[in-house]
């Protein structure tokens, strides 16, 4: 395959990738909507095409048409580049995710991935985390008293969350030892569900973990302190309207899709069937690639109905609450459930 072959085989794969998870994005909304509203005993969006499913493509349409109010008090540089870094970190980092089988592209390319990175994990890590400034700066650059609260919250409680999240995953590190998000997928391949790592490693407790951290991280209810509109009217993006509102707002959403994808992986075995053996072999090519992504699919989907689950459910925290949840209780577990899987490695190694 020439370079230019593999360019425009590389930019057909993001180029799908992209549409897929906007796509994502805008019915993942949709799913909430209609979730909640059966949760608090109402139908949700019903009027728009058959059961509602075409109120993501008006939703957008009304945040293109609307009109783009910018206040005269703003510092503009920043304030427009907020959303933008915002939306742009949370959707850079699906390109490291591997959602299927190896190897089912042409000449051997990978098909289910952008890039096979050996520091995969660590890249989605890193990416993540720069997100938290296109809040601090949105908080910063509105000149407003509510948004910068809510951008100094958003940027305490990221800082707070991210060392749990980080930490909780060490220990599937540990046991898989690799930060290649394939590799810790193709090791819990083996037996199904009783070698996945929440099971078969033991790391039931840094999944809690992770699924805590993950709901703060993303400023999802019950955590969803740095924009409260009992408090803040609506935190770090309340001096923003039209598309640049609307960019925040498919970042919150982008970002979940990325944590259930990390989750699934990590945790879940990717792509593997529950089953053990229930992926069709290689010769039959259209079930064997369809299959893993049904599979993976199917979890991540479970991981956001959780997501919904939580946020009908659960009232909010006080912020002291949210801040001594994460530094008194999760660090610790997650530093004890390190130490434990590392004694657990150590007289029980794995080949």
């Amino acid at each position: 395959m020439t370079i230019v072959e593999f360019f425009l085989w590389s930019l057909l794969k993001v180029v799908v990738v992209t549409v897929v998870l906007l796509m994502a994005v805008a019915y993942t909304v949709l799913l909430e909507r209609k979730l909640v509203g059966r949760i608090q005993n109402r139908w949700g969006p019903s009027r728009v095409g058959p059961f509602g499913l075409l109120q993501p493509l008006v939703d957008g349409l009304k945040n293109l048409l609307k009109e783009d109010v910018t206040p005269t008090g703003v510092y503009k540089p920043l304030y427009l580049l907020a959303p933008i870094l915002s939306f742009a970190c949370a959707t850079i980092s699906i390109a490291v995710v591997p959602f299927g089988e190896p190897n089912v592209g042409p000449k051997g390319l990978p098909l289910f991935q952008i890039s096979n990175v050996n520091i995969g994990l660590l890249v989605i890590l890193g990416i993540t985390s720069i997100g938290v400034y296109g809040i601090a700066l949105s908080g910063w650059s509105s000149n407003s008293k509510y948004s910068l609260l809510g951008s100094l919250r958003a940027s305490a409680q990221l800082i707070s969350y991210e060392l749990a999240l980080g930490l909780s995953l060490v220990g599937v590190v540990i046991l898989d030892h690799s930060f290649n998000l394939r590799e810790i997928v193709e090791q819990q391949a083996t037996k199904g569900i009783l070698t996945w790592n929440i099971f078969g490693g033991f790391q039931f407790v840094a999944f809690f973990i992770y699924l805590m951290a993950a709901y703060a991280e993303t400023n999802r209810a019950p955590f969803d302190l740095p924009e409260c509109e009992s408090e803040l009217t609506g935190g770090y993006h309340t001096e923003y309207s039209a598309m640049k509102f609307a960019m925040f707002f498919m970042a919150e959403y982008a970002n979940m899709i990325t944590v259930g994808c990390v989750a699934t992986l990590m945790f879940l075995g990717g792509w593997t069937s529950p089953f053990g053996d229930f992926i069709p072999p290689p010769e039959n090519i259209v079930a064997h690639a369809v299959f893993p992504i049904l599979w993976f699919a199917l979890k991540v989907f479970c991981f956001l109905f959780l997501y919904v689950w939580v946020r009908g459910t659960l009232p909010r925290f006080r912020y002291d609450q949210l801040m001594n949840f994460g530094w008194r209780y999760l660090m610790p577990l997650a530093i004890l459930n390190i130490v434990a899987t590392s004694l657990w490695q150590a007289y029980h190694p794995v080949s």
